[in-house]
């Protein structure tokens, strides 16, 4: 799941500086799982931008809506109004739905109101951890199912850095060494003689889709039929 973080509010009334009135668009997808850009937070922020603009003075109006994906067209339909009819739109999706809402409306200034931080599971209530850096090489398969390039703080691919102690990482000894947990899986699956495999050098010109992939919706069918 992606996971986004709400901007600073001062820095979101700066970037609506130049705007008189704005959409507070929220998505049901992802930001809506992890409490930060749904419907419910897109109604805060209106509020909030309203209350801002009576008390500073600002020549500012601020409605909401919430559509279930601002990443797929199909869902657009759903808007109540137009996004034509603002200034702006203040979308509270991560930065793909900012993208493509942008797209399909080429005239509106869509303005990102969070910051996307990483691929995340949720580990416990109300905790998010990143588990996968979208970097187009996946390597589970060797790990045990845990990714070094995510969860090493230097996404080293072939064993722990020297700063490593008693399975934590030097960046902080809070946080688990990703290598210690691939060794630590491995060893109680009977396995970690696989490690003793050196990887080649990693091509890092897939890293977060550096190379663009598009899947029609005919090669989609197809994998599926062939699977």
């Amino acid at each position: 799941m992606i996971v986004a973080e709400r901007k600073p509010f001062d820095e979101i009334l700066e970037m609506l500086n130049p705007y008189k009135k704005v959409l507070v668009l929220g998505c049901g997808g992802c930001v809506t799982v992890c409490l930060t850009g749904g419907e419910r937070q897109a109604e805060e922020l209106a509020s909030q931008l309203r209350l801002a603009s009576r008390h500073r003075n600002l020549d500012l109006t601020a409605d909401y809506d919430c559509i279930t994906r601002q990443c797929d067209r199909e869902f657009v339909e759903n808007l109540k109004e137009s996004p034509e009819k603002y200034d702006c739109v203040l979308s509270m999706a991560c930065g793909v739905g900012v993208q493509f809402m942008s797209q399909l409306y080429p005239d509106v200034p869509f303005l990102p109101a969070m910051n996307t931080t990483f691929n995340g599971a949720n580990t416990a209530s109300g905790l998010w951890e990143e588990y996968c850096h979208g970097c187009g090489n996946c390597v589970l398969a060797l790990t045990g199912g845990i990714c070094p390039i995510a969860r090493c703080s230097k996404s080293l691919i072939n064993g722990p850095c020297g700063g490593a102690r008693d399975g934590k990482c030097e960046v902080s000894n809070e946080m688990d060494c990703g290598w210690h947990l691939i060794y630590k899986r491995l060893t109680e699956r009977g396995k970690v003689d696989e490690l003793r495999g050196i990887q080649p050098i990693r091509d890092w010109r897939k890293d977060r889709g550096a190379g663009v992939r598009r899947l029609s919706l005919k090669e989609m069918a197809e994998q599926e039929s062939e699977a």
